[in-house]
């Protein structure tokens, strides 16, 4: 493990034979950079900014940087906290803890990093501790509730992917039907509209795939989740150009729903994708609150899950 500065920020390079990762503590504890070195393939979208500024609380998404790995917990829409003691918290856009400093402490044989926050607002503490592991990198997360009554939450890794016309999606094959909850798009309709996956037709009448990636030019973004839970537990992307694949393999009874983004062009010019496999619905805490499709903390408990990024090489 090195210690090294990344666009102004003190960051951690993490590396073995298969990849290299940089990690920022001041930032929410953003994993920067997942670098293949046999292909040398980026497989985390990198924004133009030469510089970064760690936000502060609450502030929003959109007006800091965008790109590689954030953790969005315990909501991703901006909403009001939905029960108990602390009904009617807001919690900012993208939750709390990408924007909250972080406490950490180095694997003693260079290979990892365990970073802990705690909320200002509301009754968590949140810890992830991530190992690299030949070509995986495995991560462990605890949420423990601090309170005498439930604690709910949504989590989501919000990882931005490089993406270009050779991306294609892998999801299971039971997987067969989404539902948009981007109000500003210009293909699948208005938020609540259902589609057939992976082939469908936009609101214009025109066939689409929603498991290919369009070009930059498209000037379009989508985020939408399939409908029925992800029982599998994992979902990739291909780069079929050079065979390069990305694998998430996660707790399916812990974190059952999965949500796709992209962006191709649509969203400040940004060309990336996102898989977002979710411990909640729809983005809101308290909406999934109202519908009781959501993560649920016990009491002064824990509730743990691992989720794992694995990189490959398909054959051609």
């Amino acid at each position: 493990m090195l210690s090294v500065s990344y666009k102004g920020l003190n960051a951690y390079q993490i590396e073995n034979e298969f990849l290299s990762l940089l990690i920022l503590p001041q930032y929410g504890c953003k994993l920067a950079s997942l670098y293949k070195k046999d292909t040398g393939r980026e497989f985390l979208f990198q924004s133009p900014r030469e510089k970064l500024t760690p936000p502060p609380y609450a502030a929003a998404f959109s007006a800091y940087d965008s790109s590689g790995f954030d953790e969005v917990f315990p909501s991703i829409d901006a909403c009001p906290y939905p029960l108990g003691k602390h009904r009617g918290i807001p919690i900012p856009d993208h939750g709390e803890v990408w924007a909250l400093p972080w406490q950490h402490t180095l694997h003693a044989d260079g290979l990892g990093l365990t970073g802990w926050t705690q909320s200002p607002a509301l009754p968590y503490r949140f810890t992830r501790d991530l190992t690299l592991a030949g070509n995986e990198v495995r991560l462990h997360y605890r949420v423990e509730n601090l309170a005498n009554e439930p604690f709910e939450f949504i989590w989501t890794p919000h990882c931005l992917l490089h993406c270009s016309p050779h991306t294609v999606l892998r999801v299971p094959e039971n997987l067969k039907e989404v539902m948009t909850v981007e109000h500003a798009s210009q293909t699948l309709g208005p938020w609540g509209t259902r589609h057939t996956y992976p082939q469908t037709t936009s609101v214009q009448g025109c066939p689409v795939n929603l498991a290919a990636t369009e070009p930059v030019t498209a000037q379009n973004c989508e985020k939408f989740y399939f409908t029925s839970p992800n029982t599998a537990g994992w979902c990739a992307i291909s780069h079929q150009d050079n065979g390069d694949s990305l694998t998430y393999r996660y707790d399916a009874d812990k974190v059952p729903y999965l949500a796709v983004w992209k962006t191709q062009g649509g969203y400040r010019g940004d060309y990336n994708l996102a898989l977002e496999p979710c411990t909640g619905e729809w983005d809101d805490l308290y909406m999934a609150h109202k519908i009781r499709r959501v993560a649920v903390c016990a009491p002064q408990a824990t509730y743990e899950w691992n989720f794992t990024m694995s990189i490959g090489q398909e054959k051609a």
